[in-house]
């Protein structure tokens, strides 16, 4: 199969992680306001807690998936192969999944008053089953997840606006929800015939996914305790609303972080590629760059929103959010934590086999994150959630770094920590006065951004920072090209 361009993959990747970004931006402001800070922390804690059925489900094949399915794509019949065996455990463990859930609303009457609630928002555990996005992910099929996406997250607005008026509408708008993220895997389930065959082939060999997919899926429960355990935790410990003001914090940071990761998205495929075939030295050619690109990105990113922390919490929820603001302050580090550790364990621990390591730390953060959590919410509530998961984010790039540090050394020490820090503190000068300025929320944060950014930008480029240079090239080549 013919590899697609790592430029158009990055392209797709970032006007999907754009998608992702705007849509929140516009649906978030006017949900939050409607249903208050108690009914965005209802489907905040709903949707944590099915995550954790989904994530069963699911076992670890959404990244090995990618791994499996990317070894074999010149091979149809093996594609096929891999994809059916994959899908069979995938549909198995969902039927699992949803006998647990029914016995949950069954048993907990802290779930059984919210019922129609965690219904609606299981449906994501049969869709993400047939959606088999580890399959598009392997073939790098970018264009395609980005069309797919962005038309149903348009539809999803226009829905969202037009059902969503009350404080009540909270089930709605959790179907909304899972109507933009995972209907559309529909079409993929459609789409599949054009890569791999329906009919069954036979000669499967289930057991040899097993051990494997086993050590994904640890990691993903490990993964999503320290991302999910917070809301789950607060929800049981505290109120809705605490949920709430937390929900709005992290809403915004993961905006940031799929900016930041975007690059590493679709290299998993590539990388896999190159290691497969011994390709070492772009291996490690591009693993650099993309460990560049994430310094570069996450930390201006996570400076600015935690200075202009008020006003995007503001514009984003309205002032009954306040209580956001402190967290997402707290939370902001973790832009350039994730952005490392999906870099270092995502990008090249898992290309080369060496998924235990990640393993055992994300093991390592849940077990931070459980502790922490339950030693800090009680007195901090969500900004005691907050702390949590920066200490447990710390405590995943330290494992990871320390059992990559032989590898992985010189690729930190090419990067331009000096011009990155000069930029930012030039930006914080060029920007920090606009906070004073008798404006609204959203110009306040528009202007600074220019301003900020702009400043930090240039700095890159007057100091002819590498990656930086390289990129601004290929763009006015590409755009002097066209005219």
């Amino acid at each position: 199969m013919k590899q697609k361009s790592l430029k158009l993959n990055f392209i797709m990747n970032a006007i999907l992680t754009m998608s992702s970004f705007i849509f929140p931006l516009i649906t978030f402001p006017y949900v939050s306001r409607i249903l208050q800070p108690v009914g965005t922390g209802r489907v905040a804690f709903a949707t944590s807690l099915i995550t954790y059925f989904n994530m069963f489900a699911q076992l670890g094949i959404p990244t090995y998936g990618v791994r499996a399915c990317a070894k074999v794509r010149d091979n149809r019949e093996e594609l096929t192969r891999t994809a059916h065996e994959l899908l069979f455990i995938n549909l198995f463990m969902s039927l699992l999944s949803y006998i647990g859930l029914g016995a949950a609303l069954f048993f907990i009457p802290r779930l059984r008053e919210e019922k129609a609630l965690y219904l609606v928002i299981s449906l994501t555990i049969f869709l993400s089953a047939v959606g088999m996005e580890w399959l598009y992910k392997a073939l790098e099929q970018y264009t395609y997840i980005t069309v797919r996406s962005i038309t149903f997250k348009f539809a999803a607005l226009i829905a969202m606006f037009l059902l969503v008026h009350e404080k009540d509408d909270y089930v709605i708008y959790g179907g909304i929800t899972i109507f933009a993220s995972s209907a559309s895997n529909i079409f993929n389930w459609i789409h599949a015939r054009k890569y791999i065959d329906r009919k069954w082939i036979g000669n499967y060999h289930i057991k040899k996914h097993l051990k494997a997919i086993f050590i994904f899926f640890s990691m993903a429960c490990a993964t999503m305790i320290y991302t999910n355990l917070d809301a789950v935790m607060l929800g049981f410990m505290k109120t809705d609303e605490d949920v709430g003001y937390y929900n709005a914090a992290v809403k915004i940071k993961t905006i940031l972080v799929s900016i930041v990761t975007s690059l590493g998205t679709v290299l998993l495929p590539r990388v896999s590629y190159y290691v497969e075939h011994g390709q070492m030295d772009k291996f490690r050619e591009i693993s650099a760059k993309a460990l560049n690109f994430v310094v570069l990105a996450a930390v201006p990113l996570m400076i600015y929103f935690m200075i202009f922390a008020r006003y995007g919490i503001y514009f984003l929820s309205g002032s009954a959010y306040e209580g956001s603001i402190l967290p997402m302050q707290i939370i902001m580090p973790t832009l350039l934590f994730i952005g490392i550790t999906n870099i270092l364990g995502i990008q090249i621990l898992v290309p080369l086999g060496k998924e235990k390591i990640v393993l055992y730390s994300e093991i390592a953060g849940a077990v931070t994150d459980l502790i922490l959590n339950t030693l800090l919410i009680p007195p901090f509530a969500s900004a005691g959630a907050a702390l949590g998961t920066l200490a447990a984010e710390f405590v995943v790039l330290i494992v990871q770094y320390a059992a990559l540090k032989d590898l992985v050394k010189n690729l930190f020490q090419k990067i331009s920590y000096g011009k990155i820090v000069t930029g930012i503190l030039l930006g914080i000068l060029g920007s920090v006065w606009i906070r004073g300025l008798p404006l609204g929320n959203f110009a306040i944060l528009l202007i600074s951004a220019v301003f900020f950014f702009g400043i930090y930008g240039a700095v890159l480029l007057i100091s002819k920072e590498e990656l930086t240079v390289e990129l601004t090239d290929q763009i006015l080549r590409k755009m002097l090209h066209r005219k």
